[in-house]
């Protein structure tokens, strides 16, 4: 199998017809059909069934997709490796949840350029834990920066910092809970658990948030509350315009980063220290 092959097949797949296909890859449909045959014969599976809807995936062409999809994924990441900036020698392909962008990653990356500037990045943010984990078992991420890993064999995990959720409000005036007011901010399952434990009397908040950090915005254009890393409401504290809600929990997660043990340990050693140094430089403390 090629990667024209498997760049082809996910075309198909993607647009539910042959034709649809070869005008994405911008081939005829007939080579569209060769390419299929082709890949089909290899396998010795049928991958697709064709009819006048288009091309419907067999169970083994839905199975397929994931192989196909992790081919072209290295390909693409090699073609990278391959294709350095003048002046670096190595490439590192990192993710990082959301929220651990905003006060903490975005802070790491100019670290990184001034102490480690022959290393090209590559840095993607992606929501859930297990896929971050998924895309380290599968080569396509080098290092990962998140708040729950999964242990894997082969897969290295070092603590960064704790991360501490504290509830905020921006009515200066009433500086108590105030329920009517609430915002629910989804940090997460774990999150989820620990705040019905904390909070079993709170009704349903009129106002749920899936932005993370984003909602500081929120709560700085109307007098309300809500629960937000430290480390991204501090400025906004110091300079009065939230203030911490006095006698609620403070909810703490630590956060992590992981990465192969057989990676290249220099590299990755920089990369811990300047997560490290990040660490100490620019999260600030509330406490």
């Amino acid at each position: 199998m090629d990667i024209l092959q498997a760049r082809t097949f996910l075309a198909v797949l993607e647009t539910g017809t042959f034709l649809g296909a070869a005008e994405r890859v911008n081939v005829a449909q007939s080579t569209v059909s060769t390419r299929i045959k082709a890949l089909e014969d290899q396998l010795g599976q049928q991958l697709f069934v064709r009819n006048r809807a288009g091309a419907a995936p067999t169970r083994i062409g839905i199975a397929f997709a994931r192989h196909a999809r992790a081919i072209v994924r290295q390909w693409d990441q090699a073609k990278l490796g391959l294709a350095l900036p003048e002046g670096q020698d190595t490439r590192l392909a990192i993710g990082g949840q959301p929220s651990l962008w905003d006060g903490f990653l975005l802070q790491w990356l100019p670290w990184m350029r001034k102490h480690a500037p022959e290393i090209a990045i590559r840095a993607q943010m992606i929501a859930a834990s297990s896929l971050l984990m998924q895309q380290l078992a599968e080569d396509t991420l080098d290092l990962v920066v998140l708040y729950r890993p999964d242990a894997r064999p082969g897969i290295l995990i070092k603590q960064l910092f704790e991360e501490q959720l504290v509830l905020v409000t921006s009515n200066l005036v009433h500086r108590g809970f105030d329920e009517a007011t609430y915002v629910y901010i989804d940090w997460g399952p774990e999150f989820e658990a620990d705040h019905a434990l904390n909070f079993p009397n709170l009704t349903t908040p009129t106002l749920n948030l899936n932005v993370g950090s984003l909602g500081v915005s929120f709560l700085l254009s109307t007098p309300a509350s809500g629960y937000f890393p430290a480390r991204i409401v501090a400025p906004f504290v110091e300079s009065g315009e939230l203030a911490i809600v006095d006698d609620t929990p403070v909810f703490t997660y630590p956060v992590y980063a992981a990465y192969p043990e057989e990676h290249d340990k220099a590299v990755i050693e920089k990369v811990l220290k300047g997560l490290k140094d990040t660490v100490t430089t620019n999260l600030p403390s509330l406490f």
